[in-house]
């Protein structure tokens, strides 16, 4: 899937990943992608959270090995 931008939150334990989501997000248009990286298991939650609960659309989610990959869509 093609990204705007991208955000290695490998390592960071919540709530970082979604505070540095957050961060990220206030820096692009709206339109943009941004893809995020985490190791956080507890993050597929709190990322589905984040997007309904700020409006940005969680596009994707994928599981690959230890890594959690997402793609979320500025609103």
């Amino acid at each position: 899937m093609d990204y705007d931008k991208e955000l290695d939150a490998r390592g960071l334990s919540c709530p970082l990943p979604i505070v540095k989501t957050k961060k990220s997000l206030a820096d692009m248009l709206s339109g943009q992608i941004l893809k995020v990286i985490s190791t956080d298991s507890g993050s597929i939650k709190d990322m589905q959270a984040f997007a309904k609960q700020t409006g940005n659309e969680l596009m994707s989610t994928l599981e690959q090995g230890k890594e959690f990959v997402f793609f979320l869509r500025k609103a």
